[in-house]
């Protein structure tokens, strides 16, 4: 009888557990108590926080690339002004998500590891050289961008499961109201801008280096 009295008090200690206030209360005055239910993680925000993670290195890797790119262009033999300034707003812009997102998953109670894998390339046709000709970093620009907004949606996707161990509505509204928005604005720029040069080299005028001087002079005074 006894042994049955002490088991269902270990049973009733354990489901109380999972409560900060319950752990503080049956801890008192025992040095040295852990109190692991006394953070920031609730619903399904960690469910995610590997994916999250994952959404930090790859913008960190996008950024250098934008940077790269932008460097490609502002060199005095390219000489294009405007699209090196295009790239370097994206290299700033990847860089502060990536620094937004790293609060964002401490803030959720998780720690970032920054050993976590960058993600492959979405597209594997990229080059590692960033030696490329304007229509073609518009178009490898395109993509990134394009990966970024369905990996969101990703995350996005896991956190609407209808189960409270999945569901997060604060996670859904962080990631409309910080990315998903603003991709699709990013995308239609990106999407117009390489459609509209690739008009002006192929079909509009016999002169594509010309194209490319007006289309580089419209960056710089639009951005």
């Amino acid at each position: 009888m006894g042994f049955l009295y002490f088991l269902c008090l270990g049973f009733i200690g354990l489901a109380n557990a999972q409560y900060c206030f319950n752990q503080v209360h049956n801890s008192c005055g025992i040095p040295g108590s852990d109190l692991p239910y006394c953070n920031a993680k609730y619903s399904g925000a960690h469910r995610v926080m590997p994916d999250l993670q994952e959404y930090v290195m790859q913008h960190l890797s996008h950024s250098f690339q934008y940077l790269l790119m932008s460097t490609n262009f502002a060199n005095y033999e390219k000489n294009r002004e405007g699209f090196s300034k295009l790239y370097r707003k994206f290299s700033d812009s990847t860089w502060d998500d990536a620094i937004d997102l790293i609060k964002y998953v401490t803030k959720r109670g998780g720690v970032m590891q920054l050993d976590t894998e960058v993600p492959r390339e979405p597209n594997p046709a990229f080059s590692k050289s960033f030696n490329m000709f304007e229509l073609e970093s518009l178009s490898r620009a395109l993509d990134m961008h394009k990966s970024l907004a369905e990996k969101a949606h990703k995350i996005h996707s896991e956190v609407s499961k209808r189960s409270d161990d999945y569901h997060d509505a604060e996670t859904l509204s962080y990631l409309e109201k910080e990315f998903v928005h603003k991709h699709s604005d990013t995308i239609r720029d990106l999407a117009g801008y390489t459609n509209d040069l690739s008009s002006m080299i192929f079909k509009e005028v016999r002169d594509p280096s010309l194209s490319v001087f007006l289309f580089d002079e419209y960056l710089q005074k639009t951005l």
